[in-house]
């Protein structure tokens, strides 16, 4: 198994990295039925696909800086600081829920004046938090520095702010555009967490935040100029639809998504609404738990933390290169069925990782660490498109903003319960099992959700809004 790490480490991690990001590329410059492409697009300036690419760094560092990182730390800060893991991990979820508070404004502040002053803002905020962790040495101030600071810094910059923007600048290429800003998230796998294993390896965990906020800000402060709210504001159309097209007829699907958009009070009142917040908040629960409890769990069986740390590295792998084709798919058939592929994938992969890892059957530990890649590969993308489609883009971030205290409080439980767990058993194995139990919950959940009629009705049909 260290064999294989290793050569994954050296050979093919920044190849596979590099290889899906030219993948997700090469799928937007394919052909629209009008036979244009996004490179002729590109030099008419349509500034939408430069927010794509915005996106997928903003992601990046988002996620990245609140979970990727966090599992090599476990262990060396633990341990010096005699903490158990239940009170390290409360961290997160004391950020979930900071996460939902804070979401609450930021959507609707997106609405109305775009995100470039939230991330210039969150930047400073994120990155002077992730630095000062290198110098915490009481419990309360590692909850109030990566669960209340980090957190609302990187909302400031990730989520919300990013695939609201998208959704106003895209809705027939939703699917394609959501799937590539979302790679951002897995090459976060990639590339933070064994960078994250071999800094606090190199140079202790202290120094390995320091060197970690300076990368932060180095990535996004400039990319907070970029941002933009709509593309209306500039006098362009979403797709990059020219004038000449609009006036042909092209462009019906974006003009109702816009007018039948439903306000936050009308989702509310629906049940559809509900069934998505609590489907994707139990059907991608496994990326919370995994993401923080991969490492420990590895090195607990017996694998070392550079192991640990390629388990997630090889998540991110298939969960990176296979957003282009969970993209494609997306655009062309029903996002809600989509949906229930990928938790299934999600619950079937941690049932064989649990009993791979007490086998010590690398080979299924492999396996099995690729099969939950391929399941979160479509859960941020499919999240969204079935959001946007469901409710409309004009109102879309007031709306995802009201679920986020249904979901992250979901969410913020998870990766504390399952330390818990563990500190009350010994093992995380029923933990894990539960987590996949809930992603089958998801299934029902989500196979019940319906469109409200007004938009079922009345909206042009297409392959991201035909669920239900």
């Amino acid at each position: 198994m260290t064999e294989f790490v290793d050569w994954l480490y050296r050979v093919g991690v920044y190849g596979f990295a590099l290889a899906g990001i030219a993948g997700g590329l090469f799928w937007l410059s394919r052909p629209d039925s009008d036979g244009r492409r996004w490179r002729a697009k590109a030099r008419n300036n349509y500034y939408g696909y430069w927010l794509v690419a915005v996106g997928f760094l903003a992601h990046f560092i988002s996620v990245g800086s609140q979970n990727y990182m966090i599992g090599s730390f476990t262990r060396p800060m633990t341990e010096e600081l005699d903490w158990s893991r239940s009170e390290f991990v409360l961290a997160r979820s004391i950020g979930q829920f900071i996460m939902a508070f804070t979401g609450f404004f930021i959507g609707g502040y997106v609405d109305s004046h775009g995100g470039a002053k939230l991330m210039r803002v969150g930047v400073f905020v994120l990155a002077g938090a992730t630095f000062l962790c290198g110098y915490v040495q009481e419990l309360w101030q590692w909850w109030m520095l990566n669960g209340l600071v980090v957190t609302t810094g990187a909302a400031m910059i990730g989520n919300l702010v990013v695939n609201v923007t998208l959704s106003k600048w895209f809705v027939e290429k939703r699917g394609r555009v959501a799937s590539f800003a979302a790679m951002g998230v897995s090459y976060a796998g990639v590339a933070l967490t064994p960078l994250s294993a071999t800094l606090v390896d190199a140079v202790g965990w202290r120094t390995a935040w320091h060197v970690l906020a300076v990368g932060v800000l180095a990535v996004i402060f400039p990319l907070s100029f970029a941002m933009r709210r709509a593309p209306e504001d500039y006098g362009l159309h979403p797709d990059g639809k020219t004038p000449e097209q609009i006036a042909a007829g092209g462009g019906r699907a974006a003009a109702a998504d816009f007018a039948l958009s439903m306000t936050r009070q009308q989702a509310l009142r629906s049940p559809a609404f509900y069934l998505i917040v609590f489907g994707f908040g139990f059907g991608a629960l496994s990326i919370g738990v995994m993401l923080v409890q991969t490492v420990p769990f590895m090195e607990d069986a017996g694998y070392s933390r550079k192991v640990g740390a390629g388990m997630i590295l090889l998540t991110s792998v298939p969960s990176l290169l296979s957003k282009p084709a969970w993209g494609w798919m997306i655009d062309r058939a029903d996002a809600q069925r989509l949906s229930i592929i990928g938790f299934v994938l999600n619950a079937v992969a941690l049932v064989v990782i649990v009993f791979a890892v007490r086998n010590h059957a690398d080979l299924a530990v492999v396996g099995g660490f690729f099969l939950l890649g391929l399941g979160w590969g479509g859960l941020i993308p499919l999240q969204e498109v079935v959001w946007a489609s469901y409710f409309g883009r004009r109102y879309l971030g007031a709306v995802r903003s009201a679920g986020l205290p249904f979901s992250l409080i979901i969410g913020a439980s998870s990766p504390f319960l399952t330390s818990f767990y563990f500190d009350r058993v010994g093992n995380y194995d029923g933990a894990f099992f539960a987590v996949a139990a809930l992603a089958l919950v998801a299934v029902v959940l989500v196979s019940l959700a319906r469109q409200p009629k007004s938009r079922l009705e009345e909206q042009p049909s297409t392959g991201a809004a035909a669920a239900g």
